[in-house]
């Protein structure tokens, strides 16, 4: 099921050929590093599974990303309801991304984005879109940047899904962007 198209990019749901796909990324220690452990196949198939049940049901989610071209998996891009009280409301939307390597430092995660972004804001009726990350991921908070989102560092916290055992990945840096933001900053790259 597609759920947005891009010049390069596909935008659809998961399917049951995308799982080794989808377990190479997740137990790819470069693409995990700001995670506290890689996934097991096991853990992998059930996150896989999760993310299927979340887009079918509800249309929001952390869909699977493929290049129009090649037909190619490349990773994920999505939005998300998150459950992180007493730091962000459980109505917040979210927005994420992974990529396997092979697709780094070619723009697809901001493409990506943000038609996602508009599909939170046009679809969705989100009033606000956030972003979060470990503090040092600047490679996440430069994307976060090129989307428009403003760092909201009042709305920083420790994450209570990291285990006391990873210190240095509890830290998140949140990034949020509003839909005045998001339609001001639109009207002015369509000038």
């Amino acid at each position: 099921m597609i759920i947005l198209e891009t010049e390069r990019l596909i935008i659809r749901n998961w399917c049951e050929e995308d799982r080794d796909f989808f377990h190479a990324m997740t137990s790819d220690p470069v693409v995990m590093e700001f995670f506290p452990s890689l996934l097991e196949r096991e853990k992998s198939d059930a996150l896989l599974d999760r993310l299927y049940t979340m887009i079918s049901t509800s249309g929001i989610g952390f869909y699977a990303l493929e290049e129009r071209e090649s037909g190619a998996l490349i990773g994920f891009t999505g939005l998300a309801k998150t459950d992180l009280e007493p730091f962000l409301r459980q109505d917040t939307m979210e927005i994420g991304w992974r990529l396997a390597q092979h697709a780094w430092g070619k723009g697809y995660v901001t493409e990506a984005a943000q038609a996602c972004l508009a599909h939170a804001f046009d679809v969705h009726g989100q009033d606000e879109v956030v972003a979060f990350a470990v503090h040092n991921n600047h490679r996440s908070t430069a994307v976060m940047r090129r989307l428009g989102m403003v760092p909201q560092p009042e709305r920083d916290f420790d994450h209570p899904k990291v285990p006391d055992s990873h210190p240095h990945l509890k830290r998140h840096v949140l990034y949020a962007i509003s839909k005045a933001q998001w339609l001001n900053q639109y009207d002015k790259t369509n000038v």
